[in-house]
């Protein structure tokens, strides 16, 4: 019986990344799920409680993995620099997975209290791998420096999202020069004017 319950919320929860990635967070029913999954509409209901319930068991299973991929590739770089790079590379690369956008549409829906607060502590978690890199750098604040690269790759995780006119592989290729180098390229070029 266990098992079962198990594989239909994982059936439900599948559902649920294929709405989100199909039709963003008005795709997310009970109805919709039930019909993707078979289940009776009151059976959706015996697992979760409500959409806020379903998107915050997403962001539990779901987000652990996408960090251990990010964490992983930045475990694979030696220097700062290269650990910078694979840390945007790797959430950008992520763009097009069901995972990714199921939690991008969340983050854009209007979500209850609880499942803003998981969502702002995931992120917080991807944050948090970066500090050490930006502070070997000899960064003075790499807390604050790593929110704001976070800053950049999420600008260009919705780039991408919504189709710009830059082809994506563009997007990423500036996305990670402005990670690596700031606006003024290198930094080595003197103010002008």
């Amino acid at each position: 019986m266990a098992e079962h319950r198990s594989m239909q919320r994982g059936a439900l929860l599948d559902a649920a990344r294929s709405l989100l990635s199909e039709g963003g967070t008005e795709a997310l029913t009970f109805p919709a799920l039930a019909e993707r999954t078979g289940l009776a509409r009151s059976s959706v209901y015996e697992y979760f409680r409500s959409r806020a319930a379903v998107v915050e068991e997403l962001c539990a299973v779901d987000f652990p993995v996408w960090a251990a991929e990010i964490e992983a590739a930045m475990a694979a770089r030696s220097t700062p620099e290269a650990k910078i790079e694979a840390y945007v590379r790797s959430q950008l690369a992520l763009v097009g997975d069901r995972r990714h956008r199921a939690v991008v549409a969340i983050s854009a829906g209007e979500l209850d209290a609880g499942a803003r607060e998981k969502i702002r502590a995931a992120h917080g978690g991807l944050v948090a791998m970066i500090v050490e890199a930006l502070g070997d750098l000899g960064l003075p604040e790499p807390r604050l420096a790593a929110m704001l690269l976070q800053g950049i790759v999420d600008a260009a995780v919705r780039r991408v999202e919504l189709g710009a006119a830059e082809d994506p592989d563009v997007i990423i290729e500036a996305a990670v020069s402005m990670a690596l180098h700031g606006v003024c390229g290198q930094g080595d070029r003197p103010a002008q004017g």
